[in-house]
């Protein structure tokens, strides 16, 4: 993991099309600004952890059967 220390107004810039921007410091809390191209998907951890989660759970509940029926 690179760490690096920004202050407000200051950003980051990953693979030259998507920023990251300290836009307010509060305290113990920090509001994070990303600018990035639609086609790359942002998400917070935990609600990305709960999308895994439940892709991981469609896969094992799906009927092998129904989905070759489907592939017909």
């Amino acid at each position: 993991m690179l760490a690096l220390a920004r202050k407000v107004n200051e950003s980051i810039i990953i693979n030259d099309d998507i920023e990251v921007a300290i836009l307010e410091i509060k305290g113990d809390q920090v509001k994070v600004g990303i600018k990035a191209p639609k086609s790359v998907p942002v998400y917070r951890k935990e609600l990305y952890l709960q999308i895994q989660e439940a892709n991981e759970e469609a896969v094992k509940a799906a009927d092998p059967a129904a989905l070759s029926e489907l592939l017909k």
